[in-house]
């Protein structure tokens, strides 16, 4: 089985690499590019779209691996992700306003929890008595917005989204695999497969961008997946080797970048009064970039902290969230300090 996983991944991988630099190609004829602004760190107008490429190395890979029943079983989430990819591929050429976008988010993402029931199972304790399914559909609608919104955001910088959506989905790749989940664990690595090949395009200096066609899509997946680990991870038995105790504090750590990073700059952006939608250099990786670090390094540092709490999270896989919860935040809190007293001196000796 093991043999079949790398064996997809390397098909996603070949798909990809082949296919991009017919795209990048294709969008200099058309002059399909990605724009500079205020709040972007590149300055010459780049080819965007590369999602395209990563979509068609894991449709191909899905086709020669999952059997026709796993597709009928899995339907409402590929067509979910169909026209999320679409809304996306939207965006790209001709630019949604934010409620457009929510809006084209928000029908698949209903129609997946609830006819698909895809849906978080369980919250901690509570009873289901006062947790009824409506509130559950709700919350899970809520947490896949979020979600794949927050990747979406974090897609600034040379090489980054690429490189921690890698992380991402290797990390529940590995963990759906060892637990038996194997047509999730190939999903998984069909987009690590695809992920890396567009790397080799966009690792500084980049030749195209993910864009939304790409951002959306690869940040929906992660919230399904997400969504399953809480789900499955439950409903493991204790004595099973991967059991977490708290499925839900373990996922935030897996996911703790685009986490971090989105509560971060919305925080921000309300405390100057401004909308939480407004684009600006507020950004985790603008801060690293801000105290002379290259597109590379900062990919690689911000990276960094994504593995240091994916292995927190392994080390505390036996705690509650009245445990990890509080260590995540305090982490959270030095790091974010840390940036600051780094900025400052920079400014006071610049001066």
């Amino acid at each position: 089985m093991l043999f079949y996983l790398i064996l997809y991944a390397v098909i996603s991988f070949t798909i990809a690499v082949l296919t991009f630099p017919v795209l990048i190609k294709l969008l200099y004829k058309w002059k399909l590019f990605d724009s500079p602004g205020l709040h972007k760190i590149h300055s010459r107008f780049k080819p965007s779209m590369g999602g395209i490429c990563i979509m068609l190395g894991v449709v191909f890979t899905l086709v020669i691996s999952y059997p026709l029943t796993q597709w009928i079983a899995m339907k409402y989430f590929f067509v979910a992700l169909a026209v999320i990819f679409i809304t996306g591929l939207r965006d790209d050429i001709l630019t949604l306003s934010p409620m457009q976008k929510l809006l084209g988010q928000l029908l698949p993402i209903v129609i997946l929890v609830v006819f698909n029931e895809e849906y978080l199972q369980s919250f901690y304790e509570i009873n289901d008595s006062i947790w009824p399914i409506e509130l559950r559909w709700m919350i899970t609608t809520f947490t896949f917005i979020i979600l794949t919104n927050a990747y979406n955001l974090i897609d600034g910088l040379d090489g980054l989204a690429g490189t921690i959506a890698l992380v991402i989905l290797s990390v529940f790749g590995s963990w759906f695999f060892l637990t038996d989940n194997f047509y999730l664990a190939v999903l998984a690595f069909a987009f690590v497969g695809a992920i890396g090949g567009f790397l080799l395009f966009n690792w500084q200096p980049s030749k195209i961008f993910m864009g939304d066609t790409g951002t959306l899509a690869v940040g929906f997946v992660m919230s399904y997946l997400a969504i399953n680990f809480i789900n499955k991870n439950y409903s493991l038995e204790e004595s099973n080797s991967f059991h977490f105790k708290d499925s839900i504090s373990t996922c935030v750590c897996i996911l703790i970048i685009p986490v971090f990073d989105t509560a971060r700059v919305i925080i921000l952006r309300l405390r100057k009064l401004q909308s939480p939608f407004k684009a600006d250099r507020n950004h985790i990786h603008h801060q690293f970039l801000n105290l002379g670090f290259s597109h590379a390094k900062t990919t690689l540092l911000v990276a960094g902290i994504n593995i240091f709490f994916i292995t927190l999270a392994l080390l505390l896989r036996n705690q509650t969230y009245l445990v990890i919860l509080p260590i995540v935040i305090i982490l959270l809190l030095g790091i974010n300090q840390m940036l600051k007293i780094a900025q400052r001196n920079i400014q006071i000796h610049g001066k």
